[in-house]
């Protein structure tokens, strides 16, 4: 029997804290042995195709297969499915809705890297996208450092007006909306940029001596958020070198790796530190690996058996 749960499902059962834990354990955890592979096929029409496979870590005893399609003009822009099988029987356990889930797991492990990457004392928190990922993005900062303004755009100023709104109604911070990257990045101390651009938004000069910027758009070839000049300005952190340079932020401007510092793991282990000094910018350039997708599928999966919830369903009946 397999069990289904949807978005209202989902946000039932997970809780940001929660989340983020299973992600910093995952970030922590000792290699599998099996390389992620995230694989991309262009449509004949305005999207594309995506998988994402395995999702594995240690003490889990089942994988994550992701299959996604992408279309920029749709709300919302991403639609597919995580599978959740068996480790051991190939059995499918679940399947979870993957608009939600990879909003989670991609706003919540930017936030705790960000929040690991930035200075003690960075307050000013800047949004560059207003979108799901920027939403949980937001709510996993505001849980883990002290903010104390915002300052939001996007190229949909009605969007930005509303996530301002929002942002203001359940944080209680001033959010200001500003024109354009580059006015948001004159006054954060900790970006995000979470677009579908496919030319830089921000270059070496538009942003401060001392900002964390975390670009969550560049995670395909071809989708560009960040200059090579900035890059190569900073302190750079990936979620996956190999595929960061395959297809992310630090191979699609046309750096190698020498351009890469550390992994997020290396930071939160200890191993590499987070930055060199006050002055530091320090960059987060994920592409999102399939273990994410496993930690989020897994803790909602058992969840949904205490609670009761989602619907059952009979594949092979």
């Amino acid at each position: 029997m397999t069990l289904c749960l949807g978005r209202s499902d989902l946000l039932r059962l997970l809780d940001v804290h929660t989340c983020i834990d299973r992600l910093w354990s995952g970030f922590t955890a000792e290699p599998v042995g099996v390389d992620a592979q995230r694989i991309r096929a262009d449509l004949p029409g305005p999207g594309t195709a995506t998988a994402l496979i395995p999702g594995l870590l240690p003490g889990i005893p089942a994988y994550s297969v992701k299959v996604n399609a992408k279309f920029p003009g749709a709300r919302p822009a991403l639609r597919g499915v995580v599978c959740l099988h068996d480790l051991g029987t190939g059995e499918l356990l679940a399947l979870l809705d993957s608009a939600t889930l990879t909003a989670w797991r991609t706003g919540l492990a930017a936030a705790l890297a960000a929040h690991s990457l930035a200075r003690y004392d960075a307050e000013v928190l800047g949004i560059v996208g207003c979108g799901a990922q920027a939403g949980l993005f937001t709510r996993g900062i505001v849980g883990m450092r002290p903010i104390s303004s915002m300052v939001v755009t996007d190229t949909d100023r009605g969007r930005a007006e509303e996530f301002a709104d929002r942002c203001a109604e359940e944080f209680g911070l001033p959010v200001r909306i500003a024109d354009d990257a580059p006015g948001a990045a004159a006054e954060a101390d900790i970006l995000l940029t979470a677009t579908w651009s496919r030319t830089p938004l921000l270059h070496a000069a538009d942003v401060r001596p001392g900002t964390q910027v975390t670009s969550l758009g560049a995670d395909e070839p071809g989708k560009i958020e960040l200059a090579a000049d900035l890059l190569l300005a900073s302190r750079v952190v990936v979620d996956d070198a190999r595929l960061a340079l395959a297809g992310g932020a630090v191979g699609n401007a046309g750096l190698d790796a020498s351009a890469i510092s550390a992994t997020l793991g290396e930071v939160l282990t200890g191993a590499v530190p987070a930055r060199g000094g006050p002055d530091t910018v320090t960059v987060y350039a994920p592409v999102g690996v399939p273990w994410q997708d496993l930690a989020l599928a897994w803790h909602g999966y058992r969840a949904a058996g205490e609670a009761g919830a989602g619907t059952p369903m009979d594949f092979l009946g």
